[in-house]
């Protein structure tokens, strides 16, 4: 990207956080949905690399990407149902299953992609939005994936449906009281596993999006704890979508700042650029540990707010 000047950089930063930030975005809007019926999803690590796995050898066997980010969606969905099934228990602490889930997803991807780590499987396709431009490194960067604008359209839907709909009312009653819940007749376990269940086929898309098409590549290292990232999003975000979208693009911009100074030629303190979305992580956590602020916008009934 050199013959950009200076404009390189920005634009590479540009074009990496909107890929970097797909499975944030994804992840993170299946959190806000668990959250929001009052109960917290610590397993989404696991649920993230099982749905690449999936993902990927779906689409490897059926030569369809579209068929494997569906297997990824039915997979999370099956784990966030388990996880929403378990919880439902009397006497459950939702983090310690969260943990559980999160290692029993990662040793079932691992154990059953090993046959898929060689194979090359079809990737996503890219929408060209740099067709404008002569230049092929402005055209490269501004290859954007489908899932991404899905994301998008998907944060949007969700913050109306949390705004304007019945469902969204019963959801935010149940996360916020139980007994109002029950006052209304409703029921917050059912409820509660339900929304758990579609938390986790979001984060399913989210892993068949690393897999099928940044990096694109099934290996056991792929998800790089963003899953975990994610709960930190959403808590930065205050459990509102749209401002998770625009997180998962400040998140997936510090992922991008490595490869971004790396194509101009910087390569000093490589690692250290690498760890900008961890750090970040550790920031967005302790500017959110003010008891007087932190839990702004948190559901009554979230495990972590009592």
């Amino acid at each position: 990207m050199t013959d950009l000047g200076i404009w390189a950089v920005p634009l590479a930063i540009l074009a990496g956080a909107i890929r970097v930030s797909t499975p944030f975005l994804f992840v993170s809007l299946g959190e806000v949905l668990t959250e929001r019926s009052g109960r917290i999803n610590l397993g989404l690590e696991g649920t993230l690399v099982f749905g690449a796995m999936s993902g990927y050898a779906v689409a490897y066997l059926t030569g369809s990407p579209w068929a494997g980010v569906l297997a990824a969606a039915v997979a999370g969905a099956l784990f966030g149902l388990v996880h929403g099934l378990i919880c439902s228990l009397p006497r459950v602490n939702d983090i310690a299953i969260g943990i559980a889930m999160m290692i029993l997803g990662m040793g079932l991807a691992f154990y059953f992609g090993k046959p898929f780590v060689q194979p090359v499987a079809p990737d996503l396709p890219a929408i060209p939005l740099g067709w404008w431009s002569d230049l092929p490194q402005v055209q490269a960067a501004l290859q954007v994936n489908v899932l991404f604008l899905i994301g998008a359209a998907a944060a949007f839907a969700m913050w109306w449906m949390f705004r304007a709909t019945r469902v969204g009312l019963i959801i935010r009653v149940v996360g916020d009281s139980t007994d109002a819940a029950r006052a209304m007749g409703l029921r917050p376990a059912l409820i509660r596993t339900l929304a758990t269940a579609a938390g986790g086929a979001f984060a399913g898309v989210g892993g068949a999006y690393l897999s099928l098409y940044y990096p694109g590549s099934w290996n056991e290292g792929i998800s790089s704890g963003q899953g975990l990232m994610a709960v930190a999003l959403v808590i930065f975000a205050r459990w509102n979508p749209v401002a998770c979208f625009g997180a998962a693009l400040l998140f997936g911009g510090a992922g991008a700042l490595g490869p971004a100074l790396q194509s101009v030629g910087v390569s000093e303190g490589y690692y250290l650029y690498y760890a900008a979305p961890y750090v970040l992580t550790l920031g967005v956590l302790i500017a959110t540990s003010s008891p007087h602020r932190a839990m702004t916008g948190a559901p009554g009934e979230l495990s972590i707010t009592k």
